[in-house]
């Protein structure tokens, strides 16, 4: 069937939308979906109930990242997450039933989901999405998506609010078309189209905007409309900030910005905002974390590497005496957000006049801007018709979602949504129109791990269990030596407390990696950059030892002697580079407003931030039987102010029973060792 002959079933029943699609399609469903908000809850749940009552009918789901509300917990976490949960996501909210069912290792025999990424750490024990998973790059999965015959494809709309009748793929426009034609090219029919309709959703029009017919058919389900999933903002640590800070020094005004999400990219964020609307407290940050101000690191001396034919190395002040500092003063030309995901940060670093570098998609005109020839005509329609912010998905908080809804429209088509193809690649679009465009790019993503060969772990425990995926971030790091001027950075707190033990996040090797050494670039932890490009191993390693803890680094210098990849010699080790150290460097700071805990906003109120931050305290103070009869013990014999509103908030205002006493013991000690 044509598009031009193609008619738009239009339906307000969900289960008519479904009946459409069992009717439509012969034999086994193999359905796509979006990932993240574009996955359209309402129907794909009446899609699992029909499924549920028609075993005959296999149903296979390939996805991604099925977001899920947290769960209540238990104990303490019940107390703070079930009031939390239900004023945050809505009594309404709609769990997806084929995530449930997985969690439950209960997914009917007749069905199967894959997923080529998931919400991190949800699903770890979920052993047919754990067999399932597909470790696909983002730009492979429209490729796979045809291979394995998709025939329908369900995805969440927005509505014009103009009234034109035409609908925005939105949030998610990142695989749909690069899926269709993908399976179209392999010779396949093209898939049933089917649209759930979202008033809530932001409209973003451009490329994301198709007409109605576009689908086979709409389904417009009656109000109310549950919420759209928002990211619950979570506060920023010193670490974090120190991360951020150091990786902020990599960013050249005029360039190109990727970031990815979570308290490392908030951290980023919020220094490249201090660069740029407060530039001196911005310095007063660098200064803490051992920068003189106009040039390199203060601890900045000679590499590592000339000392070692003397028999005696330093890794004691070596911190960033190899990073590509950038000049650091506020934004001038500003910089072009391109970003398979968009969200908070990018908010706010548009707002702040940050992101503001437009591109054009004109070859000639790029060139011409490129090289300085662009005339009066030329930079006003680069004004006109500029796009400041491309992405191929976005997720973020009901804030972030405000802001796209409710952007006056001149600015909202500086944002455009695109194909990840185009987005996370240079090849197969327009290679030499892109390289124009991503100047001086650079890709920040996060991992978990790092070895001190230069190899990050991302996505999956030396077990092989999935924590999340791959995703862009191979994208990202291959395109970053793909561009001449880009650099990738992954970002990494340098430890983790695992079972009461403070572990290295910087290893000598691992079983699982994903991104590969002969790709690494440069590594941000909170003690510094490691710059690898084109290194040797020898200096890699003494690179990542000087980034990692204190009390870790040696035992990666042994290995790698064992190895025969370092000399015998003797190694200066640093004792600055502990939590401690770095705490008091950024108390200071922390007191005077220039680093707070929630820089993007917070969807906690004040009582839950002060919450939050006495049950981390707990958290880590109770994680081994030690540590947890020591701080039982001292919540028992201790005294002192109680914070009534905390404990009101928790329900242990008035405990009753030995449990609730001693819960509301260890709640008020950790309160008041937080104030």
């Amino acid at each position: 069937m044509t598009e031009s002959a193609r008619e738009t079933q239009p339906f307000q029943s969900l289960a008519d939308a479904v009946e459409f699609l069992y009717r439509r399609v012969d034999g086994p469903l193999h359905v796509g979906a979006p990932l993240g908000l574009g996955k359209p809850h309402r129907l794909l749940n009446a899609l699992y109930e029909r499924a549920e009552r028609e075993p005959s009918r296999r149903l296979h789901l390939y996805t991604a990242l099925s977001l899920d509300p947290p769960g209540a917990g238990k104990g303490l976490e019940a107390r703070f997450l079930r009031p939390f949960a239900q004023r945050h996501f809505g009594d309404d909210y709609p769990r997806l039933a084929y995530v449930q069912a997985l969690k439950r290792n209960a997914l009917p025999a007749h069905m199967e989901v894959e997923e080529f990424y998931l919400q991190s750490g949800a699903l770890l024990n979920a052993q047919a999405a754990q067999r399932r998973y597909a470790s696909l790059n983002y730009t492979h999965v429209a490729r796979a998506l045809a291979d394995r015959g998709v025939n329908a494809v369900v995805q969440k709309v927005a509505p014009d609010p103009a009234g034109s009748g035409r609908l925005s793929l939105s949030c998610n426009t990142d695989l749909t078309f690069d899926a269709i034609d993908a399976i179209v090219a392999r010779g396949l029919p093209r898939p049933v189209l089917i649209a759930e309709v979202d008033p809530l959703l932001p409209w973003l029009g451009g490329s994301a905007a198709v007409d109605a017919s576009f689908f086979d058919a709409v389904v417009t389900p009656p109000g109310p409309y549950p919420k759209l999933f928002g990211l619950p903002r979570q506060p920023v640590s010193d670490a974090d900030y120190a991360i951020g800070f150091h990786a902020s020094t990599l960013v050249r005004d005029g360039g190109t910005l990727q970031i990815g999400i979570g308290t490392l990219a908030d951290a980023l964020c919020h220094a490249l905002v201090l660069r740029h609307t407060d530039n001196a407290a911005y310095w007063r940050v660098l200064g803490a974390l051992g920068y003189a101000q106009g040039g390199e690191s203060r601890d900045a001396g000679i590499s590592p590497r000339q000392d070692v034919a003397s028999g005696e190395v330093d890794l004691s002040g070596t911190r960033n005496a190899k990073a590509p500092m950038a000049p650091l003063g506020p934004f001038g030309v500003g910089l072009f957000g391109c970003s398979e995901m968009l969200n908070e940060g990018f908010r706010r670093l548009v707002e702040v006049g940050v992101i503001k570098r437009k591109v054009i998609d004109d070859l000639d005109f790029m060139r011409r801007l490129h090289e300085g020839r662009a005339d009066a005509a030329d930079l006003e329609r680069l004004e006109r018709e500029g796009e400041y912010l491309q992405g191929g998905f976005y997720l973020g908080s009901q804030d972030f979602y405000d802001w796209l809804r409710d952007m006056p429209e001149h600015e909202r088509r500086g944002i455009s949504m695109r194909r990840i193809s185009e987005v996370n690649e240079l090849y197969g679009g327009n290679e030499t129109l892109e390289r124009l465009q991503r100047r001086d790019a650079r890709f920040f993503n996060s991992c978990m791990m790092a070895t001190a060969l230069g190899a990050a772990v991302s996505d999956t425990l030396d077990d092989g269990r999935v924590v999340s995926g791959v995703g862009g971030q191979y994208n990202f790091v291959a395109m970053a030596h793909a561009l001449p001027d880009a650099r990738s950075a992954l970002m990494l707190r340098a430890t983790r407390d695992s079972g009461g033990e403070t572990r290295s996040n910087v290893v000598w090797n691992y079983a699982q990696t994903t991104i590969p050494r002969h790709l690494r670039d440069v590594y941000v932890t909170e003690y510094g950059i490691a710059d690898l490009r084109g290194k040797t191993d020898e200096d890699c390693i003494l690179a990542m030892a000087g980034v990692a803890a204190a009390g870790h680094q040696f035992p990666l210098l042994q290995a790698a002697m064992r190895s025969g990849k370092l000399p015998s010699a003797h190694y200066r080790l640093s004792d600055r580079n502990t939590p401690r150290r770095l705490s008091e460097a950024l108390a200071p700071l922390r007191k005077a407003g220039a680093l707070p805990d929630y820089p993007l906003g917070s969807d906690f109120t004040a009582v839950e931030q002060r919450l939050v931050k006495a049950l981390a305290w707990l958290k880590a103070n109770t994680a081994g039987n030690g540590a947890k009869a020591r701080t039982v013990l001292k919540a028992l014999f201790s005294s002192g102010a109680v914070d009534a509103e905390a404990m009101q908030r928790m329900g242990l205002e008035r405990p009753r029973g030995f449990g609730e006493r001693i819960e509301a013991r260890l709640v008020a000690l950790a309160l008041r060792e937080t104030a």
